[in-house]
Order: C-alpha cells, then structure tokens, then sequence
C-alpha cells in the first residue's frame, strides 16, 4: 500500500472520496487552439471531428473524502492515449482520456496532495458556489480578480449506471506528463443539451479561455451529479 505524507498526515493510496456533487459542461473548441494550450504536456488533443477538440469545464464539492472537504474547478480536455496510433474515422474518441489543464481549489490539503501525489496543477482559489438552488453556480477569483464564473441549469434525469465508470486522467507538472486512473460512481445524475452560461473575467487565465471561444461558445451539454464517489489510484509517468 503507498503512503504520502501531507502536512504531517499520512494519504494512503487508492485514495478515496466517498461523497461530492458536480455541475459540468462540455464544449467543442478549435481543436488548433487547444493543442497550442496543452502542447507543454506532450500529448495530442482527440478530435471527436477533424478540427474540433472537446474542453470540459466541471465545479465539484467534495464533502466526504480522503482529502477531506473542499472546493475545485477544473479545465480539462480530451486527450488520445500517449503513443497511440492516429485513430480512424470511426476510432477518434477509442482509449481517450481527460488532460487536467487547470484545477484550482480553496483548501491547503488538498492543494499539496494533488501536486505531490498526482502533479495535478492545483492552486489556491477563492471558489464560491452554490449547488443548492435549481441553477448551479460556480465562480473562480485570483488574487481578487474574477477568471470564470459558470452556471448549469437543470437536465433530464438519466438511468443508474449509463456513465462510464473508468477515466484516465492525464497532467503535467514541472515537465513531466502522468497518468492517474480514475474510477467514478455516480448517482443522481442529470443531463440536457447546452444549458450552461459562461462568463469571463479579465485575469490571464480567462485571456487563455477566451482564446478557445469558451466566452461565446454554445456548451454541447451539460450535467449535474448529485452524489459522486471516486477512488484515484497512483500516478504514473508517460513522459518527462
């Protein structure tokens, strides 16, 4: 069994989140555009059509977890699988996974562990959010200045166990790409076509966003996940 100390406390892996709610929304970008944005990881955007790249924008409250409770935002990105061939018409989207380019939380804990344990690219934020009302909102502020502000508005309810339940999520810090596997539990989840609202501010990373068209982009979709359990195994490198 691995072990990390954090602060003083020992992280045992597989870690564990036993509790979380999400509201997310994903967009098809100019797949040009987001290869520039993660070319510092080595790997190749998927696109699920020539030219277009999916970015996933997701706000999670994590209630009851290893990492103990928190707030996150995360931008990510489809990615192929590191080395794969270059996919058919009909295999663009086989093995994908999701590269973590982004992941602001509001807690120290969690901001340790995840560089150390995972080298997820997180950093402290002021992450205000409101899950409670019909509407999901979320907002992300750096030193005082906006970045993003997201809202996702009610889908359809969908059926137990119609999401996939493995993800491998890729990041890269100081110069080296890993890959975590992910393994996802959902309930209560709930989904529609477009249905989110996002708004820029003016700090550099909003700048980046905008570059996507993430400012006037239509969202594909957009979902809520009432309850989420997650197990996040080791890292591995796939290139430094």
């Amino acid at each position: 069994m691995q072990a990390h100390a954090v602060q003083g406390e020992r992280v045992t892996l597989p870690v564990r989140i036993r509790d979380a709610a999400v509201g997310s929304a994903m967009f098809a970008v100019p797949a040009r555009a987001a290869q520039a944005v993660i070319a510092y990881s080595g790997l190749e955007i998927a696109e699920p059509v020539p030219g277009r790249a999916i970015c996933s924008l997701a706000f999670v409250r994590y209630t009851d977890g290893d990492l103990g409770p928190y707030h996150e935002f995360a931008v990510a990105f489809l990615v192929r699988p590191p080395g794969a061939e270059p996919p058919g018409v009909f295999g663009r989207l086989r093995g994908v996974g999701a590269f973590i380019h982004w992941l602001p939380v509001n807690q120290e804990f969690t901001l340790e562990a995840g560089r150390t344990i995972w080298g997820f690219p997180k950093e402290i934020a002021d992450i205000p959010m409101d899950l409670a009302g019909r509407v999901k909102r979320c907002a992300v502020r750096l030193g005082g200045r906006t970045v993003i502000e997201v809202a996702v508005k009610p889908g359809a309810p969908m059926p137990a166990g119609t999401a996939a339940p493995k993800v491998d999520a890729y990041s890269c810090m100081d110069g080296v790409t890993r890959r975590t596997p992910w393994t996802l539990t959902p309930s209560e989840v709930r989904t529609r076509p477009g249905g989110a609202k996002v708004v820029l501010g003016d700090h550099p990373v909003a700048e980046e966003l905008r570059g996507l068209g993430l400012d006037r982009a239509r969202a594909l979709s957009s979902s809520t996940v009432g309850h989420l359990q997650m197990v996040f195994d080791g890292a591995e490198e796939v290139r430094r």
